[in-house]
């Protein structure tokens, strides 16, 4: 029989985020897992709407994958689902992880609610490869997501694990805040493309340049907060060339070109190998 205190503090743990007394001070990777609690992850989809996000973000991410012939997908950040389930509906074969696995529940229920069936996996992606056992035409890893690692070893090894995954010509197609705009110039949301819930409000509360704490007020009065690292771009971009990406373009909002402060959120499309346009002899 499970004694009171075990039984509360299951309680805290499913319903309550907990940053301790020095919230500002939490920049570890693994805290993620005590940040996106059911009541958070259930009020989730408010901020996305997904109806908007897929009239905002057109065919941009499906025009990627089919231009370079890609058929199979790990989409390693599911989150509640939506890029899962819009690549299932354009036939793509896709297999869905999340280290949340209140994310992965709350996914698997909206896809089905939509008529489908998700492939779904819990995996940390610095062990990816130990949980997923096939290869890939293309990785995304969308949402913001990747800044959840706050260490530079954490974020070499979840390239590297996502690299090792892709066939031999495969693509990374991973997102982020223009951390940059933010870090130089503070935050100043257009809220078009991405969290495209109007009742929701999401803004850092702390910035400096190891963290950025945001905090999402919800109509009902309910606050919650994520930690995340604040990826500046060209950091970002270095590390996709070290790991072994050899071209890599970013874009602005969706935009190939764009103003550096412009966008509220960068994509970087990496491929693991050139396509020589010359034949050897």
């Amino acid at each position: 029989m499970q004694n009171v205190e075990t039984g509360n503090a299951y309680y805290l743990s499913k319903f309550n985020q907990s940053f301790g007394d020095k919230p500002t001070e939490v920049r570890d990777t693994e805290h993620y897992k005590d940040e996106y609690v059911t009541t958070f992850v259930e009020k989730w989809d408010q901020l996305i709407d997904w109806d908007r996000r897929w009239e905002t973000e057109g065919n941009f991410f499906i025009e990627q994958l089919r231009v370079r012939g890609v058929k199979k997908v790990l989409d390693v950040a599911t989150g509640t689902g939506f890029h899962s389930v819009r690549l299932l509906e354009s036939g793509f074969d896709v297999v869905s992880a999340d280290g949340s696995p209140a994310m992965l529940a709350k996914a698997f229920e909206n896809a089905k609610a939509r008529g489908h069936i998700l492939r779904t996996v819990q995996a940390d992606w610095r062990w990816l490869n130990r949980t997923i056992h096939e290869q890939f035409d293309a990785v995304i890893c969308l949402g913001n997501s990747f800044t959840h690692l706050f260490n530079e070893r954490d974020r070499r090894k979840a390239l590297a694990e996502y690299y090792a995954t892709l066939n031999h010509d495969g693509l990374l197609i991973l997102d982020q805040r223009n951390y940059d705009s933010i870090l130089d110039e503070g935050y100043n949301s257009k809220h078009k493309y991405y969290y495209c819930g109007e009742s929701v409000v999401a803004e850092p509360e702390y910035i400096d340049s190891g963290l950025t704490r945001f905090r999402y007020f919800f109509p009902d009065g309910s606050q919650y907060h994520l930690n995340m690292f604040p990826l500046r771009k060209q950091y970002l971009r270095r590390l996709l060339h070290e790991v072994g990406f050899q071209k890599i373009e970013t874009f602005g909002d969706f935009q190939e070109t764009f103003k550096a402060n412009e966008p509220d959120f960068l994509i970087h499309v990496a491929e693991k190998e050139y396509k020589n346009s010359y034949s050897e002899v």
